[in-house]
């Protein structure tokens, strides 16, 4: 059962006529195709912020900014190894028949993963926008960042579990 009491195997037996291990298939295959998107961005970021210092431009950087970026490309660094860590995962639990904890650990990591993300990018928004213009501009292009992060990717899902708390799960998850 989930937190709010809802059997969501169950749920799966009854609407999808799918067994445990058919649920597990689709759900590792699910998250892979979600990490596969998110992959690709996380990577271009942090390519691109690992070539910065390698630019004439970045001896420019004030000492915030350079703390701003440092912070910046550990988010980004981060946010790739967690994203990419579920496939190291499959691959060093493969035929080990753990694919329960295989999509339950790679459920958190993608979440995790996306989080972090979310923060690097609003760290590259700052970084730009205080090099560009001025810091009091970075700092509120920054807030709106955060406002768009919460906005797009974290206030949908809150609403969406809040919606759904009383109801079964919806036939598309």
């Amino acid at each position: 059962m989930d937190a709010e009491g809802r059997d969501d195997a169950a749920w799966n037996r009854r609407v999808r006529d799918e067994t445990e291990t058919q649920r597990l298939d689709r759900n590792w295959s699910n998250l892979l195709q979600e990490l596969r998107v998110v992959q690709t961005g996380v990577q271009l970021l942090t390519g691109f912020l690992l070539t910065l210092p390698f630019q004439q431009r970045f001896e420019e950087l004030s000492d915030a900014q350079e703390v701003i970026y440092l912070a910046t490309v550990a988010l980004s660094v981060t946010a790739t190894m967690m994203l990419v860590a579920p496939v190291g995962i499959h691959r060093l639990l493969f035929r080990q028949h753990a694919l329960p904890t295989l999509v339950a650990t790679g459920q958190r990591l993608a979440i995790g993963g996306i989080a972090v993300l979310g923060f690097a990018l609003v760290g590259v928004v700052l970084l730009i926008f205080s090099f560009v213009v001025d810091m009091r501009t970075g700092i509120i292009a920054a807030a709106v960042a955060m406002v768009m992060f919460f906005g797009f990717w974290i206030l949908p899902s809150l609403l969406a579990r809040r919606s759904t708390g009383d109801r079964q799960p919806h036939e598309s998850v």
